[in-house]
């Protein structure tokens, strides 16, 4: 069974960073993708990032590129999102998703696995 836990999130200052962390279980990185997607409050669900397990590329939505940086540890099956000079508009819950055999993709739909999230709160 597929498995994903989500840590890191918390209460952080604009302009700081922050780096979550998504535990994964039940499969093996080489064959996945897995991604981060966010929600804000009164908004939908949004892509972050992804990284294929199958050719390890990445992915990164135009909103937050350069500011972060997914990676995977294989021995650890863990995959970190690492977001520099946060912005309260950063503020959400954080999932990570994981489908097997998918290329790199931030399409939520393609991912049949989500964790349960770690919610991310900026202030200003």
């Amino acid at each position: 069974e597929v498995q994903l836990v989500e840590s890191g999130g918390g209460l952080v200052q604009a302009g700081g960073s922050l780096r979550l962390s998504c535990a994964a279980s039940g499969f093996t990185f080489d064959d996945y993708a897995i991604a981060w997607f966010r929600q804000a409050p009164g908004k939908e669900r949004e892509g972050v990032s992804c990284i294929s397990g199958i050719d390890g590329t990445t992915y990164y939505a135009d909103s937050v590129k350069g500011r972060v940086t997914i990676s995977s540890d294989n021995a650890k099956n863990t995959v970190y999102l690492r977001v520099n000079s946060l912005k309260p508009e950063d503020t959400g819950v954080y999932h990570c998703a994981a489908e097997s055999y998918l290329p790199c993709t931030l399409k939520a739909g393609r991912f049949g696995s989500w964790g349960r999230g770690t919610k991310v709160t900026i202030s200003s």
